[in-house]
């Protein structure tokens, strides 16, 4: 998986498309915790939840399609007014959703469920070139880290940032665009 911190950074990069002047700390809030939300699953390891036997365990049901469409209209109604449901709606929905899409890019793991509950299977992309950030191994420096690091880094990290810098970008030319005089 991804470190917690960069599903929480893909969040707040998708964000940039959905903001608007106006929206308060909420909004980025709950689009870092819905893209980050998901890992909460890899807590059942403590409760007996077996990783791969059941849809409860790690990148099962927490990382289906399902599951970001629940929360997301579960955060929205209640986090939010009637007048940006449907847009926060949406943005939560692909925060949470990145999460599954992101963990299925890595280079270990049994997949992940994003049919579940519907159907069982778990799936990687073909192109899987984010190292695995380990559950159980302490953040102890050194060349494993410094690995794991680097690829998150290199794939997901520059990445958000050339998304981000281009959505700058072209709603600063948008807006420039409507206040010229017609």
């Amino acid at each position: 998986m991804a470190s917690p911190l960069t599903h929480a950074m893909t969040g707040l990069a998708i964000g940039t498309v959905f903001w608007r002047r106006g929206d308060r700390a909420r909004f980025w809030i709950a689009g870092a915790a819905c893209a980050a939300l998901p890992d909460l699953d890899a807590f059942g390891v403590i409760f007996g939840i077996p990783y791969n036997a059941s849809p409860f365990g790690h990148r099962g049901i927490t990382h289906s399609l399902f599951f970001a469409a629940l929360l997301a209209v579960l955060v929205a109604w209640r986090a939010f007014d009637a007048d940006t449901r449907r847009r926060m709606g949406f943005y939560l929905f692909l925060a949470t959703a990145s999460h599954g899409l992101l963990d299925s890019m890595t280079s270990d793991g049994l997949g992940v469920g994003f049919f579940m509950p519907f159907y069982d299977a778990r799936y990687f992309l073909p192109w899987r070139p984010i190292t695995i950030t380990p559950l159980h191994v302490p953040h102890i420096p050194g060349a494993r880290e410094f690995m794991v690091r680097s690829s998150e880094l290199l794939r997901i990290w520059i990445p958000l940032g050339i998304f981000t810098t281009a959505v700058a970008f072209i709603r600063r030319g948008l807006l420039r665009g409507r206040e010229k005089p017609a």
